[in-house]
């Protein structure tokens, strides 16, 4: 009989395993704060939260670099160092060089370019070049550019700190990979699912697909726009999705802190 109960529950961590990464393996680490600057207290309320990933918009405006929605947004005071840089880099220097007090948690900064890709990222790798040494691959805090991205045969040309957000549809050389920090993909590209009940077992399948073949590159996942609730959640942390996306800080951050484990 114990024998057979060895068993089982071998069988039944294998599933779980092999259907995806497990729930109760996943906290704020894994949480992504979708369009963090449209949050009153941009990059603080995530930063609380301890996740692993924020996500800020820029625009390039007469040689400097905006946080913002829409170009009708920009206002005076929110610069990309003000809300991002100059925050993260004041953690960086209170944790001696980590970002978190718990030094093995980094931070995901994924920045979507808004205007000219070509001339945004050459002044956002202008601004960032003197704190490279806080930057990964060296340093806990991972840049990956997203947006208006410059054609894959031009990665190699970028410094070693700047990573891509890559597409799963994309086929990317060897050399490609290695400066692409993430893979994304809309939710509405799988399912209209509107979070409520199970996820359409097809659906669900076509994604655990996508996730599949991106981990098997070595490389994490990342689904926007994706519905914004616990059963969402949950779901996409049965099927491993790497960053759970959420425009609710605050909520995930209870959430993940206390769910069973």
């Amino acid at each position: 009989m114990k024998l057979f109960t060895a068993l089982l529950i071998f069988i039944l961590l294998s599933v779980q395993v092999g259907y995806g990464q497990s729930i109760k393996a996943y906290t704020t680490a894994q949480a992504h704060s979708h369009n963090d600057y449209e949050r009153k207290r941009a990059f603080v309320d995530a930063y609380e939260q301890q996740f692993g990933s924020v996500e800020a918009d820029i625009f390039l405006v007469n040689d400097s670099l905006f946080v913002a929605h829409n170009l009708k947004d920009i206002k005076a005071e929110r610069t990309f160092q003000a809300l991002y840089l100059r925050p993260i880099l004041e953690q960086v220097q209170k944790n001696e060089g980590s970002i978190y007090a718990q030094k093995d948690i980094p931070l995901q900064l994924l920045i979507d370019l808004k205007t000219s890709g070509e001339e945004t990222l050459a002044a956002l790798i202008k601004e960032l070049k003197p704190h490279q040494k806080v930057l990964a691959p060296v340093g806990m805090v991972k840049i990956v550019v997203s947006g208006n991205v410059p054609d894959p045969a031009s990665f190699e040309k970028y410094p070693a700190y700047i990573y891509f957000d890559g597409r799963p549809e994309v086929t990317y050389t060897p050399a490609q990979l290695a400066h692409i920090g993430l893979i994304s993909q809309a939710f509405q590209k799988y399912s209209s699912w509107n979070g409520e009940g199970p996820l359409p077992e097809k659906e669900k399948k076509n994604i655990q697909k996508m996730i599949t073949q991106t981990h098997d590159l070595g490389k994490k996942v990342r689904i926007w726009a994706t519905p914004d609730n616990i059963n969402s959640w949950k779901t996409m942390m049965a099927l491993g999705v790497d960053y759970l996306n959420t425009d609710k800080v605050r909520e995930m951050g209870d959430y993940l802190r206390t769910a069973p484990r």
